[in-house]
């Protein structure tokens, strides 16, 4: 199983939302750079960055924080977060980024989605983010009505071209409180399409558990920046 440490960028800085609330921010380093360097020397070779600002109004102001931590890095690296046309994937594609993840546009306009999975091969990632099942957007501040399941499943018959699906449970992110680990049953049930465990994942048998379900790979964040798990831990028991 894949480890992915998250990185959420605000503002150029590095921080963690409780439950995807902007009014719930905490810092945890000025220069997000310091973190990534602070990973890759556990032994990480993956690195989940998100664009908070991006995520809430499509704003672009961390790409020079994202270009470094790619390029001074050379991790292998996926970023999310006010991706929402065709050239931004492109100019993320071009700073070495491995994989991009579409969410709000893809759940709106699910043919442009299938249209850049298709330009894109295994480059694209679903973020699938979830309150109570139903899809959230627009950096969490909107809940749609549609189901996280039903998403999963009808992107089903792309799986040769989508790299994976990331799904949150917004409920659980930032909150220390354990993955949802009935829904991502249920969203492994629904697709092939590789599954991302991210928030919640707390603890040591939080990670065997999801490597026992088959888990593609989990996202870890606050409990990293809290010291609740330690990384070098949880990669002697998924060696990457």
């Amino acid at each position: 199983m894949q480890i992915w440490p998250a990185i959420d960028l605000l503002g150029g800085k590095c921080v963690r939302l409780q439950q995807g609330d902007y009014d719930r921010e905490t810092v945890f380093a000025d220069d997000p750079m310091e973190m990534a360097a602070k990973w890759q020397a556990a032994g990480t070779k993956y690195l989940h960055l998100v664009d908070l600002d991006g995520a809430k109004d499509g704003s672009q102001v961390n790409g020079q924080v994202i270009q470094r931590i790619v390029q001074e890095t050379g991790l292998i690296c996926q970023v999310g977060g006010g991706v929402r046309n065709q050239d931004t994937i492109e100019r993320l594609l071009d700073l070495g980024l491995r994989r991009v993840i579409l969410g709000t546009r893809a759940v709106r306009e699910p043919d442009w989605f299938i249209e850049m999975v298709q330009k894109f091969p295994e480059q694209i990632v679903l973020g699938i983010d979830a309150r109570q099942g139903k899809v959230a957007t627009d950096g969490w501040l909107e809940t749609s009505e549609t189901r996280a399941v039903d998403l999963a499943a009808r992107m089903a018959e792309h799986t040769q071209q989508i790299a994976a699906i990331v799904y949150t449970d917004i409920a659980r992110d930032g909150m220390l409180a354990g993955p949802n680990f009935e829904q991502l049953v249920d969203m492994q049930q629904a697709t092939k399409i590789p599954i991302v465990a991210s928030g919640g994942v707390t603890t040591l048998d939080d990670i065997r558990r999801l490597s026992e379900l088959n888990t593609h790979a989990a996202i870890i964040g606050r409990a990293l920046y809290d010291d609740t798990l330690q990384l070098s831990d949880v990669l002697q028991l998924c060696p990457q």
